[in-house]
């Protein structure tokens, strides 16, 4: 029998599967397509619009996300892959008006420009610093290295890493509500 032409075929809706994500803390469920990507899971489904889109092609760094301790780049991640991970984005990472120490360091610093990759930079570096024994012994090849896969268009690399270091000596330091808090929204991903 040969193939019939259904017009209605096209506009059919992909199933969908139900996807339980361990995020920030919390188990949230979502209904997603097997083809969704964590990056529109995480901004659109569950509203965290902290985490950028940048390039779509994985070169950026903008939409990188702590997955199980390690960065990832969630524009690259299909959703159902990350069940049962524990994911972390910007917003996990500011406590009881508290800045982390890395977003402290972009503020001190001048880590960031116009912010957009500010997130992403931020999510590499505490993964970097979360993973290193001693972080006050990192040298700037290592940091170099780590964001390696994070752009900046707006300016060089220095203040970031200056950035990073700073967070990497101010780790263990009893931390301190933000009076500024309004005025780096980007840095704590708003």
């Amino acid at each position: 029998m040969p193939h019939q032409f259904d017009p209605t075929a096209q506009h059919q809706t992909p199933p969908k599967a139900l996807c339980t994500l361990h995020i920030n803390g919390q188990t949230r469920q979502v209904a997603v397509e097997q083809s969704a990507i964590l990056l529109d899971v995480i901004r659109e489904e569950l509203q965290l619009t902290g985490t950028k889109r940048g390039c779509d092609m994985g070169t950026c760094g903008c939409c990188t996300v702590i997955m199980d301790g390690k960065p990832v780049l969630s524009c690259l991640t299909l959703a159902l892959d990350a069940e049962g991970k524990a994911i972390r984005t910007i917003e996990s990472l500011q406590e009881g008006g508290c800045l982390h120490p890395v977003q402290e360091g972009f503020v001190v610093k001048g880590g960031s420009q116009c912010g957009f990759c500010t997130p992403g930079f931020i999510m590499t570096a505490t993964a970097l610093l979360e993973s290193t024994p001693d972080p006050a012994t990192l040298d700037r090849e290592t940091i170099r290295r780590a964001i390696s896969g994070n752009l900046c268009r707006c300016t060089g690399f220095q203040q970031i890493i200056e950035a990073i270091e700073y967070a990497a000596a101010h780790l263990d330091e009893p931390r301190q509500p933000d009076p500024t808090s309004g005025k780096v929204a980007n840095v704590m991903g708003g």
